[in-house]
């Protein structure tokens, strides 16, 4: 596909372009080397310190008095994490044989607009529910196709929607719940997506690194939605997203954005529109950060989040999930 291969010529010139920068092994493995190395690479890869007009350098101002009193790596974990929480960004991490950190504000400061509970209660999935390719779906009583997909880590299956297409062939629309979906392959945020277009379509743009400087990035390249080569879905269909909507399934839902058919209902997704890269540091921690920017088909950010068509939130005390049932309503009336 198409944007298979520019994502790999991105990470082709970056795996190239990262000899520009100064290899962190071949700094002092102690907290300072450490953290020397964690800054620079921060500062000359990451992709959002400017669009977030964060200050780099004064964050390890801040932090490097700790880092270099730090007398066990437990210590030096802590501080580390912090630093990188700084960054406001669920796609960075740190990783060590002991521990992993990760910034989980994007969606904890947020309503939830999910129940578990209440989606496999009797008055939606039940028991009575299919399951294929990571997908339960079910025809609701409203003759509505309902599919809810938990994670794009999941392979899509062109044989699976083959069928569930076959099976939802006499409903009025189709649901696709992404809501704590968290993300996983872009190659299958992408196949989701063209069961779902007519015509191929620029969807989006991606951009990349061509510098050390923090706004040093390549033109924008089209990322292209092509329908699939045998199987689409010709009536309406309706995407729920929450917060926790984030990474591949935000790319799938600005994809969705664009299809004729398709309408997003829920909250703003969580976003992680950097594509990650990673980079080990002298102790051997690995470190991933946001690499390569994403952005919708007007060519803004989509780091933050992309806004539903839609805005619907759930009910505190209900036995019903308010968000499905506004879909239900908009492929039965709308």
């Amino acid at each position: 596909m198409e944007n298979q291969r520019i994502i790999c010529c991105i990470v082709c010139f970056l795996l190239t372009f990262t000899g520009c920068f100064k290899d962190p092994e071949k700094l002092v493995d102690d907290p300072s080397g450490n953290f020397d190395a964690l800054k620079e690479i921060i500062d000359t890869r990451y992709c959002y310190l400017d669009y977030k007009n964060i200050d780099w350098d004064e964050i390890c101002d801040t932090y490097r008095f700790d880092a270099q009193s730090a007398t066990t790596v437990y210590e030096l974990f802590d501080v580390f994490a912090s630093m990188l929480n700084e960054l406001q960004d669920g796609h960075v991490n740190l990783y060590s044989p002991f521990n992993t950190s990760q910034y989980d504000k994007w969606y904890t400061d947020y309503p939830a607009n999910f129940s578990s509970s209440i989606l496999f209660s009797d008055t939606y999935l039940g028991k009575d529910y299919l399951y294929a390719s990571g997908m339960y779906y079910k025809i609701l009583p409203s003759n509505v196709g309902y599919i809810y997909y938990s994670s794009f880590s999941n392979a899509v299956s062109n044989t699976t929607m083959s069928y569930i297409f076959d099976y939802f062939k006499n409903c009025s629309g189709i649901i696709i719940d992404v809501r704590n979906n968290g993300g996983g392959s872009l190659s299958y945020s992408e196949l989701l997506a063209s069961y779902f277009f007519k015509k191929e379509m620029t969807t989006g743009y991606m951009t990349h690194k061509v510098g050390s400087g923090h706004s040093d990035f390549s033109e924008l390249a089209p990322i292209i939605t092509k329908p699939h080569v045998s199987l689409y879905w010709d009536k309406k269909v309706v995407v729920l997203t929450n917060r926790m909507s984030y990474s591949a399934t935000n790319d799938f839902v600005n994809r969705m954005k664009s299809c004729d058919m398709a309408t997003i209902i829920g909250d703003k997704t969580g976003g992680g529109g950097g594509m990650p890269l990673s980079s080990e540091l002298p102790n051997g921690w690995s470190v991933r950060f946001s690499a390569c920017p994403m952005f919708d088909v007007d060519k803004q950010h989509t780091e933050w989040g992309i806004d539903p068509d839609l805005k619907v939130d759930m009910v505190d005390g209900s036995n019903f999930d308010h968000i499905i049932e506004t879909a239900i309503r908009w492929l039965t009336t709308g």
